[in-house]
């Protein structure tokens, strides 16, 4: 395997360690089913609680798998996985050309 499929693997792992976690898989397949929500009604459809859901929002922020639209004083998150889907196209070209 060439340095690039490594490279191309390393550069998965943010995403893969911010998809790895159960909870926010729940958020990514609820904005996905309802977008855009606020921090309130995400936790509405959660056991978890506010502060725990704004971590996890937090985290999938920084890995460009959400986004805020601001209105008025309410923020709301909807999904945003352009980035994340082409990464992962180019791990499984990756995989198959160099790889099988």
């Amino acid at each position: 395997m060439g340095e690039k499929a490594i490279d191309v693997f390393r550069s998965c792992i943010p995403l893969f360690t911010a998809l790895s976690d159960p909870a926010r898989q729940d958020i990514i397949l609820l904005l996905a089913d309802k977008e855009p929500l606020s921090v309130n009604e995400i936790t509405e459809h959660s056991t978890l609680s506010r502060p725990a859901i704004s971590h996890h929002l937090k985290i999938l922020r920084e890995h460009h798998l959400v986004k805020i639209e601001q209105k008025g004083t309410q923020r709301y998150y909807s999904l945003s996985l352009d980035h994340s889907v082409e990464i992962l196209k180019k791990l499984i070209y990756t995989v198959e050309n160099e790889c099988l």
